[in-house]
């Protein structure tokens, strides 16, 4: 029997980055995946993937919508060819994925492929495909099991026509109406890859507003948006059914007055959230609690109720993010080694990647208002700096919020081009317990989509922005 210090389930970002730490750290570590490649939802269906076709539908838009303004012309149609677009988009998570099994040999992490279980509380099962076992020792089990698609109890998902991101992702056509049922985050980019490829887009949202967890100012902006480019949005409607009839879907809902509302599509993406996965674990022998979410329970070490046993990303609480569960590997890594890390969950940054994206850090105004914490706002507009002109990304504004009596930063929410990278300013800067005052009087090269950020900050200042 083969015995390790961290016995780590699951090779997500959380799961291998947190074997990284550990044997960076000296401990030795093995990795249990049940997939054949390494890297978890994130990188096999999740988040590389996604990008990787929101950028090829990005180009294609451009070349079709925009590249005759800057001045080029291209003879004859401009055509998708969605079984390359797919391909390309499959070679950038091989690659990915292959990355990590090279850091994993790097650094001399043992990895097993097959379904890992507890058989008790320091000791995990490896079933692997061949039908074989193999039983693995462990001082430590970190568990990063991740999450699945949620869906509704009426709705039977048939991975054809009524799917979930997963199957969203390798289309073999455009559809003709896609009808996504929820407005989050990755309804709403999968949306965009399909509605700029040629698809209509109609997105069902029980709430009253997208990105409802979002600061309302960015909900506001990207439905605005998004409805300029001919995505349709049927808000404040619950789903009461939907089926499927040969390759014609229909989506049943009421609006908020009760009235009945059908669609008719080709396909329906069920993007109504993500579920805490932990099938087949066998937590209950290891003394392991779930909540009434089926999240697993943890302290804030990430311990569970067994001291040598952790979990974290999706499959505890707080939000569903690549980059969380990464810094939840880490602490729990460095607490397994002796040191005291500490994680600052008001500080993990959101990020929709449509286009444009949208960011935000820390407090919304409704968290504020609800508080009764005293704020003030500075607000500055993409389309006044010349960046954005330049490359006709004039769409969105940064918002910072600020303590109204100390000037320290509370939250941060921005929509615009390369938001997705322009918020970790803001991370940063509160990191540090920043003012708007010190975010105002730092330089910011010119011209750059950054600028927002410092005139926002001015805007924050005593209102004393430059360029409005």
């Amino acid at each position: 029997m083969n015995q390790y210090d961290v016995v780590i389930i699951g090779s997500g970002p959380g799961g291998y980055v947190a074997a990284i730490r550990c044997a960076q750290l000296g401990k030795k570590t093995a990795i249990i995946e049940k997939y054949a490649t390494l890297g978890g939802t994130c990188l096999n269906v999740g988040c590389i993937p996604s990008k990787a076709l929101l950028d090829s539908s990005h180009h294609y838009e451009d070349a079709v919508k925009h590249f005759e303004a800057h001045g080029i012309e291209i003879p004859g149609e401009i055509n998708v060819n969605l079984e390359k677009m797919i391909a390309r988009k499959q070679s950038v998570v091989d690659q990915t994925t292959k990355g990590i099994q090279f850091l994993m040999d790097k650094n001399k992490i043992d990895v097993y492929e097959g379904h890992g279980s507890f058989k008790d509380a320091s000791h995990v099962l490896v079933k692997k495909h061949d039908g074989s076992e193999e039983t693995l020792e462990a001082k430590n089990v970190i568990i990063a099991t991740g999450s699945k698609p949620s869906t509704l109890p009426f709705i039977k998902i048939d991975k054809d026509r009524i799917i979930t991101s997963t199957e969203a992702l390798k289309l073999t056509e455009i559809p003709k109406h896609m009808i996504i049922i929820g407005g989050g985050v990755i309804g709403l980019e999968l949306g965009q890859v399909y509605k700029r490829l040629g698809a209509e887009v109609s997105v069902v949202e029980y709430m009253d507003r997208i990105i409802p967890g979002m600061d309302a100012s960015l909900s506001k902006e990207l439905l605005k948006v998004l409805k300029k480019q001919k995505i349709k949005f049927l808000l404040s409607h619950q789903v009461t059914a939907v089926e499927r009839k040969g390759n014609e879907i229909t989506v049943k809902a009421k609006d908020k007055k009760g009235q009945d509302v059908s669609l008719t599509g080709d396909y329906c993406l069920v993007s109504v959230g993500r579920r805490p996965y932990t099938d087949g674990l066998n937590a209950e022998v290891a003394g392991i609690k779930l909540d009434e979410r089926g999240r697993i329970d943890v302290n804030a070490n990430l311990q569970t109720s067994n001291s040598s046993i952790y979990a974290i990303g999706d499959v505890v609480k707080g939000a569903m993010l690549a980059h969380k569960a990464e810094e939840e590997g880490t602490l729990v890594a460095e607490i397994i080694a002796g040191q005291k890390p500490h994680i600052d969950y008001n500080l993990i940054p959101g990020v929709v990647y449509t286009w444009p994206e949208v960011a935000a850090v820390g407090k919304t105004e409704e968290e504020l208002k609800e508080a009764g914490i005293a704020y003030k706002t500075g607000q500055f507009p993409m389309r006044a700096l010349g960046r954005s002109r330049a490359s006709m990304d004039t769409d969105g504004f940064v918002k910072i919020l600020a303590d109204k009596n100390t000037d320290e930063v509370l939250g941060v929410h921005m929509i615009g081009a390369r938001c997705a990278d322009l918020i970790t300013e803001a991370v940063t800067a509160m990191e540090f317990r920043a003012s708007a005052e010190d975010i105002a009087r730092m330089s910011h090269a010119h011209p750059t989509y950054a600028e927002a950020v410092k005139e926002a900050a001015l805007a924050a200042t005593e209102d004393r922005a430059i360029h409005i």
